[in-house]
Order: structure tokens, then C-alpha cells, then sequence
């Protein structure tokens, strides 16, 4: 490195988070508070600046995460860096190299808050990575601009969303948003009973619960309730940081599925998310319109009804560390991803 380059470890709340959300791609899965839950469950982190001089050019953060075939690097949503700028772009992955390989790591996993195209998959084999067998967060989202009315949302919207917002409002239907404890031991039953449901694993009350705290610390997190008659209908875990609010998790009832609580909760957050600056609201995975036999696809359709922008990031990508270690992970993941249907 020349000139007072250094990449270097980051300390500081403050001095992290204005950095990450200065720049228009700042998101969740980059913040202090994300790092602060996965030291909550015991996981070992990293959070590196790059730095030219007294200026902050670059930073990433990182989870190692172990698995029975070898422990690796994920850095989800990040590095936030200027990407026209090659020599920074390959400095920071230098390091992301070095901070793997001091782990024990048998590869880094990076998924890029990068939109996809010809250019950026060309970097990403530039810098020595291949596509990875399982993804690393969302890589296909639905975003709307809030910097948009409330009306002209709606008017954007599909007719069946309108259709369904009229009846919960018509419905007496009571929408509350808290971050106090009551909220998320709510939250976690209501998503043990969705989850035997819809037939998929529920995370458990711990997970949930440490992220939940980690994000309100900072007061970056509501659960947005919908109630009727006292009934919880629905709940959604929003997330609000820097420009953009995100639709974490949501979950309902079968009487809340009956009553279509679920746009009303869209509703307030996005008023929230307004209050707060935030200029993005993030409702996060969508599939394909052909991919019908995928697990998600019900639930991807309900987020186009919104009328949404479907953004593409760059898709997970790994740097091999330990190719012999990597090629069993490989062959379990693409297994697992068929089985999945994902």
C-alpha cells in the first residue's frame, strides 16, 4: 500500500455508521448494530476501515460463521467502497483475504451491495472470486422510492393490493408499532405458528430476540402490529438505517391471511420510514415471475403487487482459500440448493 493507505480494524459506533450511511447503497447488513448481534450469539467478527491519510475510503464487515466442512468469511451487503476506484477495490480484497486466511477460514464469501451486470461479474473474476453455490443474503429485491407521495405509491400499486387495503381498513383492523419486549416475545410465537404453517424451520426465540435488541439499542428496529378485536393478525420487524427502511421479516395468522392485514403494516412503516429520511424502502427477496416451483414465489408475488423496482445485486461470490476443504462445501451446497428448491 502507498501514500498512507491502510486498512485497519474500526472501534468506534459513530465513526462506522456515519461512514456506511453516507453512501447511497448503505444498508442493514453493513451497520455496527448487525456486528453487535452476531457477537450476542458468540460468533467471532471483523470490521475493517480503509483509510488514505485521516480519511475513511472504504470498510467492510464480517461474520465467521462454522460449519461441520470448514469455517468461512461472509460479508453480506458490503464492502462499501467507491467501485470505480480499482487499486482501493483490490486493497480491500487483499485484506479480506489476509482476515480469512487469520481466521482458519477454507473461503470469504462476499455478496456485494453491487447491481448486477457484465461489468461487475467481470470484477468480481478479476479479483480471483467464483460464483458461489448458495447465496449470501438477498441477491433479488423490491425496492420503492419514498421519495414518492403516499399516493403516488398507490397509484403504482396492482389492483388486488388496493383491493386488499381497502378491506382491512374497512375492517377495524388497530396497527401499533413498539420496540419494548412485549413486541418481540409476540413476534416469536406468531412466526413459531407461521413457520408449522407454511411448512419451513422457525428461527428461534434466542435469534430473533438478540437481533432484535442489537437493532434497538441505536433505535433502529419496530415490530409493527395488527390487531382486531385484540387478535394479533400480523407483525412485520422493520428495520430502519441510514437511507433505507427494510422489510426484515413478516409474519401472520390465518385469520390475519383471511382480514389481509399486511398491507396496513406496509403502510405505517413506510410513513415511519418517511419521518426518518429514509428515501428507500427495501421489501428484500423475490424470485422470478417463471420461477413458480420455488418456495418463495408466493410470497415474491405479494411484494410486486406493491409495484416495486426489482433490483439485481451481484450474487454471492467466493475467494478459495483451501480449495480441498472448499470443494466439499461446494458439492453439499449445490445438493442442499436443489433439495430446497432454491
Amino acid at each position: 500500500m502507498s501514500n498512507g493507505e491502510i486498512l485497519t480494524d474500526c472501534l468506534d459506533r459513530n465513526v462506522w455508521d456515519d461512514f456506511i450511511k453516507s453512501h447511497e447503497e448503505a444498508n442493514f447488513l453493513q451497520s455496527w448494530d448487525f456486528y453487535e448481534f452476531h457477537l450476542a450469539r458468540g460468533k467471532k467478527i471483523v470490521r475493517r476501515v480503509a483509510m488514505r491519510g485521516e480519511r475513511i475510503v472504504g470498510a467492510y464487515a464480517g461474520v465467521v460463521e462454522t460449519a461441520k466442512r470448514g469455517k468461512y468469511l461472509a460479508i453480506a451487503g458490503g464492502p462499501i467502497l467507491d467501485w470505480g476506484d480499482k487499486k482501493l477495490v483490490r486493497m480491500v480484497f487483499d485484506d479480506i483475504r489476509k482476515e480469512a486466511t487469520g481466521a482458519g477460514c477454507a473461503f470469504a464469501r462476499v455478496r456485494p451491495q453491487l447491481i448486477l451486470s457484465e461489468k461487475s461479474l467481470q470484477l468480481m473474476k478479476e479479483l480471483g472470486l467464483k460464483k458461489a453455490p448458495m447465496y449470501l443474503s438477498v441477491e433479488y429485491a423490491g425496492v420503492l422510492d419514498l421519495t414518492k407521495s403516499e399516493e403516488e405509491i398507490l397509484a403504482g400499486t396492482s389492483q388486488g393490493f388496493r383491493r386488499k387495503l381497502r378491506k382491512a381498513e374497512k375492517s377495524e383492523i388497530q396497527v401499533t408499532a413498539s420496540d419494548d419486549d412485549a413486541a418481540i416475545r409476540e413476534f416469536c410465537k406468531l412466526e413459531k405458528k407461521h413457520a408449522e404453517r407454511q411448512g419451513y424451520v422457525a428461527f428461534s426465540e434466542s435469534f430473533l430476540t438478540k437481533q432484535f435488541e442489537a437493532f434497538r439499542e441505536n433505535r433502529e428496529v419496530l415490530i409493527y402490529t395488527a390487531r382486531k378485536d385484540g387478535e394479533i393478525l400480523a407483525q412485520n420487524f422493520m428495520i430502519f438505517y441510514g437511507p433505507e427502511a427494510s422489510y426484515h421479516y413478516g409474519v401472520s395468522s390465518e385469520m390475519g391471511t383471511r382480514y389481509s392485514a399486511a398491507p396496513l403494516l406496509h403502510i405505517e412503516a413506510m410513513e415511519e420510514a418517511r419521518r426518518r429520511g429514509c428515501i428507500r424502502y427495501n421489501l428484500w427477496g423475490i424470485v422470478g415471475t417463471e420461477e413458480k416451483s420455488h418456495r418463495f414465489y408466493g410470497v415474491s408475488e405479494f411484494k410486486r403487487s406493491f409495484g416495486c423496482e426489482e433490483l439485481r445485486y451481484t450474487p454471492a461470490h467466493d475467494m478459495i482459500l483451501k480449495p480441498a476443504k472448499y470443494q466439499i462445501t461446494k458439492l453439499v451446497e449445490t445438493a442442499r440448493k436443489k433439495k430446497r428448491h432454491i
